[in-house]
């Protein structure tokens, strides 16, 4: 679900002991799926510097218990657990296990998404196989009604929340290197922000979605140099974005700061796609 290994602390410096000067997520709990490497990692190293505990939700077994490992080693309250995504009573399995060693959740990350390749490339509609696209759909759209369900109940009854989904650019605007499958859901789960926006509003849960653009994770590597080039270069800030870059614009989403910001979708993509 994510890209493979795992971070050794170059995204945040949380180490063991910090006693940030802003701790904007202290004893409140987050999930984050597709939570080990690239962007999840980001993500999760952000709340555990500003004080948070953080359930992990990742495939990535092997690379999962490694980092939650390191985590705890450097004195962060963290929960690992492995999960298929597509899969609800993998979700609510992950959920409960996470709810019993943290507490329940007020922030939700559904950062989960897979972008298949073949040969390097996005397959056009008549080169698809059905299972791939049902594979997509299933992980990158269907695992974000999941945990959004099963956190929800929770947010409502507290009067408090914050979910953020993990949308693309390639949702707002065609982008050739994706195929329909990860354009659809990407622009589904936009969809899906308002609407559950609309719903939660009333109990004070806030949703928003981030539109990355082409950020630089260990999943970007195996992408040939040119085609990463030829984006940066047609990018207005003239580079890839970096996944603490996409974290910085979800912990806002997730702090206090934004409590009246809901049903929103921010590009974080130094202004790829903006026409």
């Amino acid at each position: 679900m994510s890209a493979p290994g795992h971070p050794k602390g170059e995204y945040r410096n949380a180490q063991q002991g910090e006693n940030p000067a802003s701790a904007r997520f202290k004893d409140q709990v987050a999930i984050v799926t597709g939570a080990v490497g690239g962007i999840g990692s980001a993500i999760v190293e952000g709340f555990l510097a500003e004080g948070g505990r953080v359930g992990l939700v990742d495939f990535n077994s092997q690379g999962g218990q490694a980092y939650e490992q390191e985590l705890r080693k450097r004195g962060h309250e963290v929960c690992f657990v492995h999960a298929d995504v597509a899969r609800f009573e993998e979700c609510q399995a992950a959920y409960d296990r996470i709810t019993r060693d943290l507490g329940a959740a007020t922030i939700l990350v559904n950062n989960v998404g897979i972008s298949p390749k073949t040969d390097g490339r996005a397959l056009k509609v008549w080169e698809m196989p059905p299972k791939e696209w049902e594979n997509v759909v299933s992980v990158n759209l269907n695992s974000v009604f999941y945990m959004t369900h099963l956190a929800t109940p929770h947010m409502v009854k507290q009067r408090q929340g914050r979910v953020i989904n993990m949308s693309s650019v390639a949702g707002r605007a065609y982008c050739d290197i994706v195929a329909a499958h990860y354009a659809a859901t990407k622009a589904g789960l936009i969809g899906l922000t308002r609407h559950w926006a609309a719903e939660l509003g009333e109990h004070q849960v806030t949703v928003n979605a981030l539109a990355p653009g082409r950020i630089s994770t260990p999943l970007l590597k195996t992408v040939p140099k040119e085609i990463n080039d030829a984006v940066a270069q047609v990018t207005a800030l003239r580079r890839l974005g970096t996944p603490e870059e996409v974290a910085d614009a979800c912990l806002f989403f997730a702090s206090d700061q934004a409590r009246f910001v809901t049903g929103q979708v921010l590009d974080v993509a130094g202004g790829w796609l903006m026409t």
